[in-house]
């Protein structure tokens, strides 16, 4: 019975998607569609801190801490930092005409089919992950609430310093 049992679990783990991980675990590859057309790859940032914000437009939370989110791209963006908007809605017109009224100068992804957001385990809205400059997962945030910038921004300060 046991062998049975271990044998489902790895036909079954062979099906699944693999989760973000631990922090310290190698950030899950991937390539989406941007807002200007092309395709990005997170591997194309590799040696940054990158800091990852699932969103979508009918979410207040996200809608409040989008204009912090690009003070803080802004801000460190040349000392060695990336913001990378992943917005996980499956028809991204909302999407584009919210980010008409609210604009950032940092890359919109769209995860129309929820792939990327599967990879990373994300369950709410917003979630942020940050990256370190090897590649590796260095948090997961779930949710926001006014002030939680301070925690992004003491990581980012402390990443970029490594």
């Amino acid at each position: 019975m046991r062998k049975q049992v271990a044998a489902i679990v790895a036909v079954l783990s062979l099906s699944l998607p693999a989760l973000a991980g631990p922090p310290g675990a190698p950030a899950p590859a991937f390539t989406l569609a941007s807002r200007g057309g092309q395709n990005v790859s997170l591997e194309q940032y590799k040696g940054q801190v990158v800091m990852l914000n699932f969103w979508a437009s009918w979410c207040g939370p996200c809608r409040q801490e989008m204009p912090l989110l690009e003070s803080i791209y802004r801000k460190y963006n040349k000392m060695g930092f990336t913001m990378i908007g992943v917005n996980v809605e499956p028809d991204s017109n909302a999407a584009n005409e919210w980010l008409k009224a609210t604009p950032v100068s940092f890359p919109i992804l769209y995860d129309r089919d929820s792939k990327v957001s599967k990879l990373y385990d994300v369950a709410g809205m917003p979630s942020t992950v940050i990256i370190d400059r090897s590649g590796k997962l260095r948090v997961l945030h779930r949710g926001y609430k006014p002030g939680d910038e301070n925690e992004y921004l003491d990581s980012i300060r402390t990443l970029i310093r490594e």
